[in-house]
């Protein structure tokens, strides 16, 4: 079985095409989207149509919780820009949604933990700044060693595996459409990728243990670019372009 993985979108549509173009080729047998789809600085109107038509499973973060549930006036630009452009059809359609999936037999998908959205699974937060987290934070943070053979999350932006002591693997697969953010939660935090490249992982099980391979796809990224400034979100686009914060 091979399970490809995509995660954090964030509304650009110029990125979730080249991805999707370069899995259609690679002979899936599933296809699993981690949340975060639209919110961002590009065009979450076209990101939505493009995914509804798109066969997947597919799981929702914390921006579509945010897009759902949060007053108008109380949204970051991101979620601002998504609630702005989509129609109630998409609005339908990501509250459809669920928090965790189970798209194959031992595998369980979600965004950020299974049960919250916020959560950093794979990486830490210091006040120094972010390091990948140790197993024992990571089990910590699952509750208990898992049972099932494969997690899949995303919510970081950044390609990651773990393979606990009872061998199960964990898979990050980065972010398809934003390669660089900052945050001040729990301490001030940028994440970065380094590069503009779309990303996402295929999961394989061949010999009964899964097995990652990270894939990064070259893009227009200058559509994404000219479409986040027209946004007016000079941030987004120089993350766009170069992979980190300004």
């Amino acid at each position: 079985m091979r399970i490809a993985a995509i995660s954090d979108v964030h509304g650009n549509v110029f990125a979730l095409r080249a991805v999707l173009d370069e899995i259609r080729q690679s002979g899936i047998d599933h296809l699993v989207n981690l949340g975060d789809l639209l919110s961002g600085g590009v065009c979450p109107a076209e990101t939505a149509e493009l995914l509804m038509h798109t066969p997947a499973a597919t799981v929702r973060g914390n921006h579509e919780r945010q897009l759902l549930e949060s007053p108008r006036d109380q949204m970051g630009l991101s979620d601002g820009l998504a609630a702005d452009e989509i129609g109630d059809e998409q609005r339908a359609w990501l509250a459809s949604l669920p928090a965790i999936a189970r798209p194959a037999a031992g595998v369980l998908a979600f965004h950020g933990a299974p049960d919250d959205d916020l959560t950093y699974l794979l990486e830490t937060v210091t006040p120094s700044g972010v390091r990948p987290a140790t197993e024992d934070e990571v089990t910590h943070r699952l509750g208990t060693l898992p049972d099932e053979q494969l997690l899949l999350c995303g919510h970081t932006h950044l390609q990651r595996s773990m393979r606990l002591t009872n061998g199960t693997l964990i898979v990050n697969p980065g972010s398809v459409g934003w390669p660089a953010y900052d945050d001040d939660q729990p301490y001030p935090h940028v994440i970065e990728a380094g590069t503009p490249d779309a990303r996402y992982a295929v999961v394989e099980d061949t010999t009964g243990s899964w097995e990652v391979t990270f894939h990064q796809v070259r893009y227009d990224v200058e559509a994404a670019a000219a479409a986040a400034r027209v946004n007016d979100r000079p941030d987004v686009e120089h993350a766009l372009r170069t992979g980190r914060m300004p």
